[in-house]
Formats: C-alpha cells, sequence, structure tokens
C-alpha cells in the first residue's frame, strides 16, 4: 500500500505490518528533510501531489516489486505540505525471507517513487530564494540537467509578492 499524508510520519503501525513469522529480514528507508542541497542552506520544504496518481501510481511500483524480488510485504508512505528540516518525508519498507531480496526491493522501490510518482518538492532557502527541485526530467538516467529546460524554477521576485 502506497499513502500520502499531511501530518508528520508515524509508520510505526506500517512497520509493525512488515513484521511476519517468514520475514527474515526487513529493511526500512526514511528520507528526511537536510538542511542543504548544492551548497544551499536549506530552511523547510514544502511537498505538492497530484494525490490520486501519485497513490495510483505508487502501489503500482509496490507491485512491481512484489513481482521482481522474492519479497513478502511493501508498504510506502510519504508526506506532502510543508515539512520542517529533520521531519521525515518519506518512509518505505519491505519485509522477505531474506535480506538481499528486502534491500533490493527498498531501492527500486525509492528510485522509482522519486522518477515516477507525481510528487513535487519545493526548496526553501536561508536567504529567502526558494525552487522546485529534481524534477522528472532531472531524474531521467542519461539526460543532463543543462539539456532540458526548466519551467518550475520560481524567482525570488514570485515567491515575495
Amino acid at each position: 500500500m502506497f499513502k500520502i499524508v499531511t501530518a508528520p510520519l508515524d509508520y510505526l503501525d506500517a512497520q509493525n505490518e512488515l513484521y511476519r513469522p517468514e520475514a527474515g529480514g526487513v529493511v526500512c528507508f526514511e528520507g528526511r528533510v537536510r538542511n542543504h542541497n548544492h551548497h544551499r542552506k536549506v530552511s523547510h520544504l514544502n511537498y505538492e501531489a497530484f494525490d490520486e496518481m501519485a497513490i495510483s501510481e505508487g502501489n503500482k511500483i509496490l507491485t512491481e516489486a512484489r513481482e521482481k524480488f522474492k519479497i513478502i510485504e511493501a508498504l510506502a508512505i510519504h508526506r506532502v505540505g510543508d515539512l520542517q528540516i529533520e521531519e521525515t518525508a518519506i518512509w518505505v519498507g519491505v519485509s522477505s525471507a531474506h535480506r538481499e531480496a528486502a534491500f533490493l526491493a527498498c531501492q527500486y522501490i525509492i528510485d522509482q517513487l522519486k522518477s515516477r510518482v507525481p510528487i513535487w518538492k519545493k526548496e526553501f532557502y536561508v536567504d529567502g530564494e526558494s525552487d522546485w527541485v529534481k524534477c522528472l526530467a532531472c531524474s531521467q538516467k542519461g539526460i543532463p540537467h543543462s539539456e532540458h529546460q526548466h519551467f518550475h524554477h520560481v524567482e525570488k521576485s514570485e515567491v515575495e509578492g
């Protein structure tokens, strides 16, 4: 199950769903808001999502992971709205009989979520500027950042007024 939430993540219940008698490996990934990006000081983030499409695509990715890897369960939760430094933005959990499948499936899921799910991240910087980051084109392998247009760039004047 893939969920989008607006409140701080409470993934302990989800994590407990991963524990099964047949599960010898449980891998969890927690993506947190850090205070910097590309040598810029970050004050906070805002995530926006196209909820219906994001949930559909997120669940499709979890299904793919179950089919591709020998896993027992896979779950993911992504937060939207304003997030402060050190808050959890995304959580992914996978259980399997063996650790290797759990690790590989967890990595597959986070990589696919970041590249396919319509969730957008806007960083707010200490200097008062902001910018949309890690657009879909940026996450496509083999497409250099300089070789596509960025229609999501926000100028400082647009943020201020």
